[in-house]
């Protein structure tokens, strides 16, 4: 149930992404109960290729905890991560990883690639997939067939 609650929270935060007309993605982390991150995709707003809600989630996390290294945290994210933050969720040393719908395209967790699968990685983490998959496919499926749409302009049919 408590990972239910948090992808929900992930999900207002993919919301805002989409609201922003960004790759609607959202990433809360979790720490002793209570969160003590939460992010957006930014990438578009920033203008920089790393702000994906993982990677400014993190920094976050790591303020907040005063530690470069995340031991004890969950990170849920609604999509499964790329292999940018794939990685730097081995870096911070997090304990679970919680996601929504997998990603064919780019997913580090065994979609694309499996970055656990990494031989001589110093650190590894649990992986629980599939939570609130159908909303979280959703709002990405939402916001591409926005971006497909073709745009009418005024007086023309």
């Amino acid at each position: 149930m408590q990972d239910i609650i948090y992808m929900r929270e992930a999900l207002k935060q993919a919301h805002r992404a989409f609201d922003n007309n960004e790759v609607p993605v959202g990433c809360v982390i979790a720490y002793k109960g209570r969160i003590i991150a939460r992010a957006h995709n930014q990438v578009e707003t920033l203008k920089d290729p790393t702000a994906h809600a993982e990677m400014i989630a993190i920094t976050q996390a790591a303020s907040a905890l005063g530690s470069k290294w995340l031991q004890g945290v969950s990170v849920y994210v609604t999509i499964e991560p790329c292999q940018m933050c794939a990685g730097a969720l081995v870096l911070a040393r997090i304990k679970r990883l919680v996601y929504g719908a997998d990603d064919p395209k780019t997913g580090a967790f065994g979609s694309a690639c499996d970055i656990l699968k990494t031989r001589g990685l110093n650190h590894s983490f649990e992986v629980t997939r599939n939570i609130l998959c159908r909303e979280s496919s959703f709002i990405i499926s939402e916001f591409f067939k926005k971006k497909r749409r073709p745009i009418k302009k005024a007086g023309v049919n």
